[in-house]
């Protein structure tokens, strides 16, 4: 059996950004998807989201970024949360190339 060749490996992309975005979430997941990209990126969940719930859906968020090699920052009118910025800051600390969807937007 041949071993596949790593560089020949998809490039992996996660979505950072507030899930108030839905549309641009699936836009952007279409548009790399057919582009051979494989993307990861948070999901809406049932239920109450309680402090405890908040804090293990983030650190699984971060494990999605350790898996990336690149972190693309969803927004509109350049609406970028707390919560995301902390995502930024860690992609950068954790040496992950860091885009935005909007051309336009300062990351700072």
């Amino acid at each position: 059996m041949r071993q596949p060749d790593p560089a020949a490996r998809p490039r992996v992309v996660c979505l950072c950004g507030s899930l108030r975005f839905p549309h641009v979430f699936e836009a952007e997941r279409r548009r790399l998807t057919s582009l051979g990209v494989i993307v990861l990126g948070p999901e809406p969940v049932d239920g109450e989201v309680t402090p405890d719930r908040r804090a293990a859906l983030s650190e699984l968020h971060r494990r999605r970024i350790d898996l990336a090699d690149e972190v693309r920052v969803v927004s509109e009118g350049g609406y970028v949360g707390s919560a995301t910025r902390r995502e930024i800051a860690y992609a950068r600390a954790h040496g992950k190339a860091v885009s935005t969807v909007e051309p336009a937007l300062e990351l700072g």
